[in-house]
């Protein structure tokens, strides 16, 4: 008898996604832009959401890691840890949606300037689950780089 599999959200691996996603980050400066701006864009989201619905925020949230358990457990603790980080810091800095709107697309701006000096367009263009790669780009390359400072 062989066991059946339960169905991925996700048909690619954590590796597949990541490889897809460095075709079109290569260039420095872009990776540098993304470093910033795919961070800043994931918390402007969860803080224009947090001005609108906090419950509605929270769940989605929850499907969001749910994606990112699927492909890594370490991607999952790595991102949950961020979310939390980046709620602590609504609550003690409450801003309204306004200015999250404002962070929002200052940041996209960043992300499509850094996509004209690469010289290729986003990836979520092919695949709007690329939205949730960057974000695990970014936690990927931080915790390869703390693996190389520590070996």
């Amino acid at each position: 008898m062989s066991r059946s599999r339960q169905p991925r959200m996700s048909k690619r691996s954590l590796e597949q996604w990541l490889t897809e996603y460095a075709v079109s980050h290569q260039n420095l400066v872009n990776k540098k832009i993304h470093w910033l701006a795919v961070p800043t864009i994931f918390v402007s989201i969860l803080g224009m959401g947090m001005s609108l619905s906090v419950w509605f925020t929270l769940v989605l949230s929850s499907l969001v890691l749910l994606f990112y358990m699927q492909l890594s457990t370490s991607l999952f603790l790595a991102m949950g840890i961020f979310i939390l980080i980046c709620l602590s810091v609504m609550a003690i800095l409450p801003i309204g949606f306004k200015v999250w709107a404002a962070v929002f697309v200052v940041a996209w701006i960043g992300q499509f300037v850094g996509h004209k000096i690469e010289g290729k367009k986003p990836s979520f263009f092919e695949d709007l689950q690329f939205l949730l790669i960057g974000p695990a780009w970014v936690v990927n390359s931080l915790m390869s780089d703390r693996d190389k400072q520590t070996a």
